[in-house]
């Protein structure tokens, strides 16, 4: 009886691991380096953005997935659309940037 209990135990904490190491996969297939890679991405794109005078007052958003960048929010006017590109494209690891940036009236 007692090494029936036993069995069933270690079966139960075996199952109860596998489901805990399900739970610890990183998003849609993406490596834990591809995650703070992106993550480093984002970071240096919103610091070159926040830091450029024309664009420091606009609320931009950034995401970064497999290094494809992502803008969106609204600016005053095309160029500065245009300028944010050129920004972003300028941080390593950016290999395309998608721009969904609206002038604001």
């Amino acid at each position: 009886m007692r090494n029936s209990y036993r069995k069933w135990m270690i079966v139960m904490i075996m199952v109860t691991f596998m489901a805990g190491l399900m739970a610890c996969q990183t998003p849609a297939g993406r490596s834990a380096g591809g995650v703070v890679d992106d993550s480093t991405i984002t970071s240096k794109v919103k610091a070159k953005l926040f830091g450029d005078e024309s664009l420091s007052g606009f609320a931009i958003d950034v995401d970064t997935f497999k290094g494809e960048v992502t803008l969106t929010g609204g600016v005053k006017t095309e160029a500065d659309i245009q300028h944010a590109t050129e920004l972003a494209k300028q941080v390593e690891g950016v290999k395309n940037v998608n721009n969904f940036l609206k002038v604001k009236k």
